[in-house]
Order: structure tokens, then C-alpha cells, then sequence
């Protein structure tokens, strides 16, 4: 049975993508930052049986090995698990401390697992992929989180650079780029995106749900556009694209 490797996957988009590539007949591990025992975690779990958990913090890159050597060869990378900006405000009070936390988590911690991850795939064979989740931000300017949109931007160019490494081998790299999703993440700002939405600001007229993304996710991962690697996929409802 295939393995699939979903970061972040106890919540969310990520939860979304997990539950969807285990109804999906993959073998299902995920790896976040909370403890086994975490309620979240323990709830996800109970709803992937067969599913592994384990915990891991994107920062620390020295313990990639350590990592993919508990959750064995890896077939698919969904490399979702990331942090908003520690503190959204003026973009000429960026300090260095809250750029440095999102760019090591979101660009640092993001590619050097997924470098770790397409090492060991190069020893393997069959339909291989790596889904990085990052955001319409990598495109879309937003002044007061700027550091959150830098480090997806980042993280994209890493997304192509990889693609073509990994291309004579099979092995599809994907940039898929949420807009505003409903997550735990965004509930903070609910209020005010349900105002903005209602004006407009999506064309399809609703917020992001995670089984959109994840309904993206499953053929990328069963390999049925490894030809397309490389590709960069909006699942906005539209906000990405450029009107008059």
C-alpha cells in the first residue's frame, strides 16, 4: 500500500488532505508538532485507522533522518504544515525575530524535508510525488503579513527548482496555493473575510472548505499528472485571478 507523508495533517487542510488520501486506499502517516496525546491529534488518529502519528518540528532539519526513517519509504510528500505571521501589523515593523520564526518553518523547515524526503525517493520506483501546500500569498502581496507571503513565495521558487531536479526520475512536484480556506488558522479573521467575501473578493462567493484542496491533493498523489510537474494550481474560488 502506497505511504503518503502529510505534515500538518491532524487539522485543517492538512486533516482535509489526509482523511481524503486514506479514504483514497493510501497508508497514511502524519507528522506535526503536537504530542500524541493532544486531543487533536487523538481525534484525527481514531478517524485514519491503520494511520501513524508522529511528532516532528519543521525547524529541525537535523532530524529529517530520524523522521522518514520511523515513517518508512515515503511514496507521497504532502508538505502542508506551516505558521501564519507571528504578528500581522506595518510592514516597517517587521522585525528580524518574526521573519526569521515564519521563514523556518514555512521555507527553511518546508524544503529540507521535503530534500530528505526526495533523496530516499530516488531509490525507489512507481508513481513517486511532492504537493507542497503554500498559498495564493506567494504571489499576492499583503504589506502586513509580508513575512508569512515571503516565506511562501520562497518556498514556491523551491517548489519549481525541485521539479526540475527530480523530472528525469518521474517524480511530480506540485504547488497548490489555498486562498482563504476555513481552518483554525483563519478563524481569527473570520469576521472581516466574511465582509470582503460578501463584497467580492471570491468570485466563487463562499470561503475555502479543506476537501477543496484535498480533492486536488489525491490525483496529484496517485500520479495521474506526474507530466504536469512542475504545475502551479490555484484553489482560490478564483481570488488569484487578475480583473478588470
Amino acid at each position: 500500500m502506497t505511504l503518503a507523508l502529510v505534515t500538518g495533517g491532524q487539522q485543517g487542510i492538512g486533516l482535509g488532505i489526509a482523511l481524503a488520501l486514506h479514504g483514497a486506499g493510501f497508508r497514511v502517516a502524519v507528522a506535526s508538532l503536537p504530542d500524541a496525546g493532544d486531543p487533536g491529534v487523538v481525534a484525527a488518529m481514531a478517524a485514519m485507522p491503520g494511520a501513524s502519528y508522529h511528532r516532528h518540528d519543521l525547524r529541525d532539519v537535523e532530524g529529517v533522518g530520524r523522521l522518514l526513517d520511523a515513517v518508512g519509504p515515503v511514496s507521497v510528500l504532502v508538505q502542508n504544515a506551516g505558521i501564519p505571521a507571528p504578528v500581522r501589523g506595518d510592514m516597517l515593523d517587521l522585525t528580524p525575530a518574526d521573519y526569521d520564526t515564519v521563514m523556518a518553518v514555512n521555507a527553511r523547515g518546508a524544503l529540507f524535508l521535503a530534500q530528505g524526503v526526495a533523496r530516499r525517493m530516488l531509490e525507489g520506483f512507481g508513481p513517486r510525488s511532492i504537493v507542497f501546500i503554500t498559498s495564493v500569498s506567494a504571489s499576492m502581496a499583503s504589506p502586513e503579513r509580508a513575512g508569512y507571503c515571503m516565506s511562501k513565495a520562497a518556498l514556491a521558487m523551491g517548489c519549481r527548482a525541485l521539479a526540475l531536479r527530480l523530472a528525469p526520475h518521474g517524480i511530480g512536484v506540485f504547488d497548490l496555493r489555498p486562498g482563504i480556506i476555513a481552518t483554525p488558522m483563519t478563524e481569527g479573521v473570520r469576521a472581516r473575510y466574511d465582509a470582503r467575501i460578501a463584497d467580492g473578493l471570491v468570485p466563487a462567493a463562499r470561503w475555502g472548505q479543506a476537501e477543496d484542496v484535498a480533492r486536488v491533493v489525491v490525483p496529484l498523489a496517485r500520479g495521474d499528472f506526474a507530466f504536469a510537474t512542475g504545475a502551479v494550481i490555484p484553489v482560490d474560488g478564483g481570488l488569484s485571478i487578475e480583473r478588470l
